[in-house]
């Protein structure tokens, strides 16, 4: 046995997934892992902002969150919430969870009843890494 320093590509990858996927079902059962998107298209069906999100077990975590500029404020944020949560649900899920920076969103996501329950100071350098969840009815 030795331990080796490389790149982390899909080859040295796989197998750490693999053992750790395998680890954690013969713990906690099978995780039902499944990713979804939802996204803001203009009249040219371009993609102008979205959400990147998946579900295991009883979770959901908000992977990515993203509104060009020029829709932001017109409750697309929002309405894009609204419809991951409602997905989440339907797949099971009494929770979602996000994590953001302090020049993002935290804001946002506790006016739609997320509840800070972490963070790391400096990460960035002079702001904040924030973790928040949210019971789903």
């Amino acid at each position: 046995m030795r331990v080796v320093d490389e790149k982390a590509t899909a080859k040295a990858a796989r197998p750490v997934v693999k053992g750790l996927v395998a680890y954690n079902t013969a713990k906690a059962g099978k995780s039902k892992y499944k990713r979804f998107a939802v996204s803001v298209r203009d009249d040219k069906d371009e993609i102008r902002g979205g959400i990147v999100a998946y579900t295991i077990w009883n979770w959901c975590f908000i992977e990515l969150l993203w509104l060009d500029e020029a829709v932001r404020g017109g409750g697309f944020g929002t309405e894009l919430m609204q419809r991951a949560e409602a997905i989440a649900a339907s797949r099971g899920a009494r929770h979602v969870y996000v994590d953001t920076f302090s020049f993002q969103g935290d804001g946002f996501y506790q006016g739609l009843g997320y509840e800070i329950f972490g963070e790391l100071a400096e990460f960035p350098p002079g702001h904040r890494r924030i973790w928040l969840k949210k019971d789903l009815p």
